[in-house]
């Protein structure tokens, strides 16, 4: 039985809010509602011209597995409309693109970590609609781990990437309805915009509690397990440590050719984090870093949503997989989402504290402990945008 919960998507057609409008939709395969029904077929339905479709990375079918690779520009064969790539040559539509076009309606699921890159995507939406005079309208989803918990470190000037444009901390806590008013607003790109919200949302509820269907927001994000670990074990995308890319439990599973299992997993639940235990695991990634080499280390079972602490998670992993192989743990070089001088560890934590103190032999918590002063003023200018 479908779920009654409605998205901010079904309030813009209940409410008939795109009368008479030639829209461009951006959007992917997680652009649906309750029903399974994807917002390109509703607009149709609902009478809506679709003028033309956006996709962000991975592309508008998410058929581009591995991250880093751009997308071609398409047409949908069967509505015979364009479909632009907006992880391509350009991040942000074009004149030419929105041509034609009343307004731009994003309908994207986000999975509440700040280097998500559809959040960027939507921020250049704004930055397009405002130098081209196209209204934007955001329709809200759920952030899937919750919009309570903030947590990590934060963004500082001269890191900024396509992973990460505006000072917020790792996990956010916010809704994409509510980022979009954060960035348009308070770091001022000054779109016409406006958010289309979901009556009935509550901050503290994981996206399994709405009984929406989970479809992927993007081919490594399989599960909403996938999506709670995210913000702390997408670290390892900035070193030589598999995150579990090339198997079916990518950024649960994580490990290294020279790391003994047991003795990794043993010394991480020695630690005492909280809501999580360390399951020992051997795995063959199929592609991506290590493929085709069993990788020691370990699976990551979150044994309580509210208590687990992603972020500082994942900077432990991150000191345990250092301290056990000091001569065979690496930093990735760049490039790295179209940064080529910045490590890309540093463009993901957001500056290069983590890893510089990390290499002095700072402890984890310790490291941790740095970011609550950062995290509650981020709070205070959070709290002017939540919708809910």
């Amino acid at each position: 039985m479908a779920s009654s919960f409605q998205l901010g998507s079904d309030v813009l057609f209940e409410r008939d809010l795109l009368r008479d409008r030639t829209i461009g939709l951006v959007c992917n395969p997680a652009s649906i509602n309750a029903r399974f029904e994807h917002v390109v077929d509703r607009a149709e339905a609902a009478g809506v011209r679709v003028g033309a479709i956006f996709g962000p990375q991975h592309g508008f079918r998410a058929d581009l597995q591995e991250n880093m690779i751009e997308s071609a520009h398409a047409e949908d064969r069967r509505r015979r409309i364009p479909i632009y790539s907006l992880y391509s040559e350009t991040r942000e539509p074009t004149a030419e693109m929105l041509e034609g076009l009343d307004a731009l309606v994003i309908d994207l699921q986000d999975v509440g970590t700040r280097i998500y890159t559809y959040i960027y995507t939507m921020a250049n939406c704004l930055r397009a609609g405002r130098r081209h005079g196209v209204p934007v309208i955001v329709c809200d989803r759920p952030n899937p781990i919750g919009g309570v918990a903030v947590e990590g470190p934060m963004l500082e000037p001269g890191f900024e990437s396509f992973v990460g444009q505006f000072p917020i901390p790792m996990r956010h806590g916010m809704t994409i309805g509510e980022l979009a008013r954060l960035f348009n607003e308070h770091f001022g790109i000054g779109a016409k915009l406006e958010v289309v919200a979901m009556p009935a949302w509550r901050r503290e509820s994981y996206f399994d509690e709405t009984g929406l269907p989970w479809v992927l927001p993007s081919p490594n994000i399989p599960t909403l397990d996938s999506a709670i670990v995210y913000p702390g074990t997408v670290l390892f995308e900035g070193t030589n440590v598999s995150e579990g890319r090339g198997t079916t439990r990518p950024f649960e599973l994580v490990g290294a050719p020279w790391i003994d299992p047991e003795t990794f997993a043993a010394r991480m639940n020695a630690r005492g984090l909280p809501g999580v235990y360390f399951r020992p695991a051997l795995f063959e990634p199929t592609f991506h870093k290590h493929v085709g080499t069993p990788c020691g280390g370990c699976q990551l079972h979150v044994t309580d949503r509210r208590s687990f602490r992603p972020v500082e998670t994942g900077v432990a992993l991150l000191q345990t997989f250092r301290t056990m192989g000091p001569d065979h743990f690496a930093w990735r070089e760049p490039p790295y989402e179209y940064e080529y001088l910045l490590a890309p560890i540093d463009i993901l934590c957001g500056s290069s504290e983590v890893r510089e103190r990390l290499e002095l032999g700072d402890d984890a918590a310790d490291i941790a402990a740095g970011w609550r002063e950062p995290v509650a003023a981020f709070n205070e200018i959070r709290s002017r945008f939540l919708i809910y």
